[in-house]
C-alpha cells in the first residue's frame, strides 16, 4: 500500500491568524494564539496521522523586518521552513498590505506547491475578496487560491483536499502516535508565555521568556517551577503586580490549562528573573532554544 508524507509550511505576517490555521488543521492547539502580533517565536510542529498518509504542519513566526537578534532568529525559522517544505501556505489577512519582497520572491521561484489562503473574510465583502484573490493570482501565481476564515473552520476541508492532493509519497517521518516533535516542557512554557501576552500591556509580552526550570511527575500530580525572564527591574515589579496579585493571577490561568493539557493535577510555582537585554544577546538566545 503506497504511503504519503510531507512537510507543509504555514508562513505569513503577524496576526494574518497562521496559528489559529494551523490549530484548525491539526486539530489541536499547537501554536499560541493571541491578539498580539509576533506570538510565534518558534517554527512549531504538529503532526496529522491517518493509515495512508503523515501531513507535518510547521507554523512559523511572522514575516517581519527584523530589528533585534531575536527577530533576525525568528525569521531564520521562516527560512528553514521554506527551504524544507513539500507545500507551502501563505496566510494573508483581507485587510493586509504585503511588501515583504524577499518572501514574495522566495514564493515566486519555489518548486514546491503554494495555496494563497486569504483569511478573516469574515470581516469583509465579496468585491474586496475578488480583488484580493486577482492580485494574488497576478504577483505569485499560486497552485490555488482560497478564501478562509481560520477562526469559524470556513473552507478548512477545502485546504486540507488541496494538501492531500499535493503529498508527495514518502513513509511516515514521525512515529504514527507523534502529535509534534516538541516537549510538554516545550508547551507548558509556551502556555505560561501565552497568559504572559493577554495579561499585560505593551512590551512586556515581547521582553519575556519563559523558561521551565524543574518538572516533576509524580503519581497523583506533576510539579512544575519556571521562570518568567524579563530585561529590566520595572518590568519585574510589573510582572509581580502589588503584592503578587498579577503573577498570582498568571500562574492560576498556567496552571488550569496546564492540568488540562497535561490530564494531571499540577502544582506550579513562577519565578520572575531579569536578564538585561537578553534579546540581543546571542549566549541567552541559544540557551532559550533560538538559533542565529
Amino acid at each position: 500500500m503506497s504511503h504519503n508524507a510531507g512537510f507543509v509550511s504555514i508562513i505569513g505576517k503577524p496576526n494574518a491568524g497562521k496559528s489559529t490555521l494551523m490549530n484548525a488543521l491539526v486539530g489541536e492547539k499547537m501554536s499560541i494564539v493571541t491578539p498580539k502580533a509576533q506570538t510565534t517565536r518558534h517554527r512549531i510542529i504538529g503532526i496529522v496521522n491517518e493509515p495512508d498518509y503523515q501531513i507535518v504542519f510547521s507554523d512559523t513566526p511572522g514575516v517581519i523586518k527584523p530589528n533585534y537578534t531575536l527577530q533576525a532568529s525568528m525569521m531564520n525559522f521562516v527560512q528553514g521552513s521554506l527551504i524544507d517544505a513539500d507545500i507551502i501556505l501563505l496566510v494573508t489577512d483581507i485587510h493586509e498590505k504585503y511588501d515583504e519582497s524577499d518572501v514574495i520572491a522566495k514564493l515566486q521561484k519555489t518548486a514546491s506547491p503554494v495555496a494563497v489562503l486569504i483569511n478573516k473574510i469574515d470581516q469583509s465583502d465579496e468585491a474586496e475578496v475578488k480583488n484580493k484573490m486577482r492580485y494574488w493570482e497576478d504577483t505569485i501565481h499560486p497552485q490555488a487560491i482560497f478564501a478562509v476564515s481560520a477562526l469559524h473552520g470556513h473552507n478548512i476541508q477545502a485546504v486540507m483536499q488541496f494538501i492531500l492532493d499535493h503529498l508527495p509519497e514518502h513513509p511516515p517521518y514521525y512515529e504514527k502516535d507523534a502529535l509534534t516533535d516538541k516537549s510538554e516542557r516545550f508547551f507548558v512554557s509556551e502556555i505560561i508565555r501565552e497568559k504572559v501576552f493577554k495579561l499585560y500591556e505593551k512590551e512586556i509580552p515581547y521582553s519575556t521568556e519563559v523558561v521551565i526550570t524543574s518538572f516533576k511527575e509524580e503519581q497523583t500530580i506533576t510539579r512544575i517551577s519556571a521562570e518568567i525572564i524579563v530585561e529590566r527591574d520595572s518590568q519585574k515589579n510589573i510582572l509581580i503586580g502589588k503584592a503578587g496579585s498579577m503573577i498570582k493571577k498568571v500562574g492560576t490561568y498556567a496552571r488550569q490549562d496546564i492540568e488540562e493539557f497535561l490530564q494531571q493535577k499540577v502544582f506550579l510555582e513562577l519565578f520572575v528573573k531579569v536578564i538585561p537585554d537578553w534579546r540581543k544577546k546571542d549566549n541567552y538566545l541559544k540557551r532559550f532554544g533560538y538559533e542565529h
